[in-house]
């Protein structure tokens, strides 16, 4: 089982930045990638940036340039640089952990989601 705490999140005029943490703890044979969704009221919850194991990230289009994903692998910690925010970068976003566990010969795919955490960016 694998608990992932956010920590971050704030109001921020647009232009502002902010930064984004997500710590994982507890237990899993291997971590495939980590990420950020976000969420707006009203609207499906949306990819924002991935990591792989590999060090392979990917981005959102809406966010590419203004966004950076990053990890630090003994803290089991990934994190997310928002530069010249706007408000339509309003949400809730949430840090996502795909991995899995090996048992008895066998893979078994994991999908662990945090808390969430409230960015607002003002006009």
């Amino acid at each position: 089982q694998v608990q992932l705490v956010e920590s971050g999140g704030g109001l921020v005029q647009g232009g502002g930045s902010l930064r984004l943490s997500c710590a994982a703890s507890g237990t899993i044979f291997r971590i495939n990638a980590m990420g950020w969704y976000r969420q707006a009221p009203g609207k499906q919850r949306e990819l924002v940036a991935t990591i792989t194991r590999g060090g392979i990230t990917n981005y959102a289009d809406s966010v590419k340039g203004r966004f950076t994903i990053s990890r630090d692998i003994a803290k089991n910690t990934v994190y997310l640089q928002m530069n010249s925010l706007k408000p339509e970068d309003t949400a809730v976003y949430y840090c996502n952990l795909e991995g899995d566990d090996f048992s008895a010969s066998y893979y078994f795919p994991r999908n662990y989601w945090g808390q969430g955490t409230q960015v607002t960016v003002s006009s």
